[in-house]
């Protein structure tokens, strides 16, 4: 479904993904692991279009689309879920989630889709009329994953979904990211609580100074004493 290869990304001069490879297969949950700084959030900036890649090539179902705008890029199908949540404050939750769909025509699919958000997080339909920035910080991030579904994305970016956030609601989140990819959305993951995220995943790679590191079956990573020592504090 995506595919990484040799990608190096920089900032001005300072390079921050060194010789990137990795693949994402539809319908599974991939994690990219590591600690802060490691380039993590690099990688889905890249893969959004954000930054673009000096060096190497990403594909989209065999297609290159390094060189496309974001904008586009959205359009096949990729959606992220940024660091921070990224909402937008003054604007309520219902038009926060209009704007996730600002690139559809099928109204009557906006329509199943928001019933579908709501389903999935019936706090924000309470909430519609409220403005995003009075949310607590949990139903931030719920209105934030909720704004990228709405562009019925085939792939969903995920960055730091649990940062900063309760552990009961950091479980709820995770429960909901395993809902939505069962519902047919292949997910993305970058995530600090490593644990939390080889836990819910198919596979996962681990990110060090820009480079990856390792790979393997998520559940084989959990076993890994190298990944239990340096990310699980085991």
């Amino acid at each position: 479904m995506l595919e990484l290869r040799n990608v190096d990304t920089f900032y001005g001069n300072i390079q921050a993904l060194r010789d990137i490879s990795l693949k994402v297969d539809e319908g599974d949950i991939v994690t990219l692991i590591g600690a802060n700084g490691a380039g993590k959030s690099t990688t889905l900036m890249t893969v959004c279009g954000i930054n673009r890649p000096r060096q190497g090539e990403i594909f989209w179902y065999g297609k290159p689309i390094h060189t496309l705008p974001p904008h586009e890029i959205v359009a096949l199908g990729i959606s992220q879920v940024p660091e921070g949540r990224l909402i937008f404050p003054d604007l309520s939750v219902r038009e926060n989630l209009d704007l996730g769909a600002f690139l559809r025509q099928d109204k009557d699919g906006v329509k199943d889709d928001l019933d579908y958000v709501f389903t999935l997080f019936p706090i924000l339909a309470e909430r519609r009329k409220q403005a995003g920035g009075t949310l607590s910080g949990g139903e931030q991030q719920m209105l934030a994953i909720s704004r990228a579904l709405m562009g019925r994305p085939k792939l969903l970016l995920l960055d730091e979904p649990s940062l900063g956030l309760a552990p009961i609601i950091i479980q709820q989140i995770f429960s909901i990211i395993q809902k939505v990819n069962a519902n047919g959305t292949t997910v993305f993951l970058v995530e600090q609580n490593a644990n939390q995220a080889l836990r819910i995943a198919t596979r996962g790679y681990v990110m060090e100074n820009g480079r990856i590191v390792m790979s393997d079956s998520a559940a084989n990573l959990l076993k890994s004493e190298e990944v239990r020592t340096a990310y699980l504090g085991m």
